[in-house]
């Protein structure tokens, strides 16, 4: 078995990470998957709630565990990981090891985790040979969002 990591937020159930995972399969039959949540805030003005951010993590992360297996990916563990995505990446390296780490972000110019630096961030702290892809995706999912209208950034 070769296990690798997926880092998604808003972007969990996109085609373009399913096409990726899907791919990943097709040339690793052995290839498994653990999708890691970050709990990237959820704010309202200038406040936020660590509440209401985990449950919309744990709700993002359930939709995109169903998702990703309705698809034929072999999603086999899945946890809602630190609100900073690269802090969320090294505690579950802590946890396990991979060949690999998939981190999907919005385009360019709506992506938070791409104005932080995120996939250039993992690839420099935690070399160790494993492939650091990232996958841009084209539409945030719905998963989580309250009828209130509250964002996670």
């Amino acid at each position: 078995m070769t296990r690798y990591m997926l880092v998604a937020n808003q972007t969990i159930e996109s085609e373009e990470l399913r096409k990726a995972v899907l791919e990943l399969q097709a040339s690793d039959a052995a290839a498994e998957f653990t999708l890691v949540v970050p709990a990237t805030r959820v704010v309202r003005g200038l406040t936020w709630d660590e509440v209401e951010t985990k449950a919309v993590a744990r709700s993002r992360l359930e939709a995109g565990l169903a998702s990703l297996r309705a698809a034929g990916c072999q999603v086999v563990d899945g946890r809602v990981g630190d609100e900073d995505p690269v802090l969320a990446v090294e505690d579950e390296l802590r946890r396990r090891r991979y060949a690999g780490i998939i981190i999907s972000t919005l385009p360019p110019g709506a992506s938070r985790w791409l104005r932080m630096d995120v996939v250039s961030r993992v690839k420099r702290r935690f070399p160790g040979g494993r492939a650091v892809t990232h996958v841009v995706s084209s539409a945030p999912s719905t998963s989580g969002q309250d009828l209130a209208g509250r964002r996670a950034t």
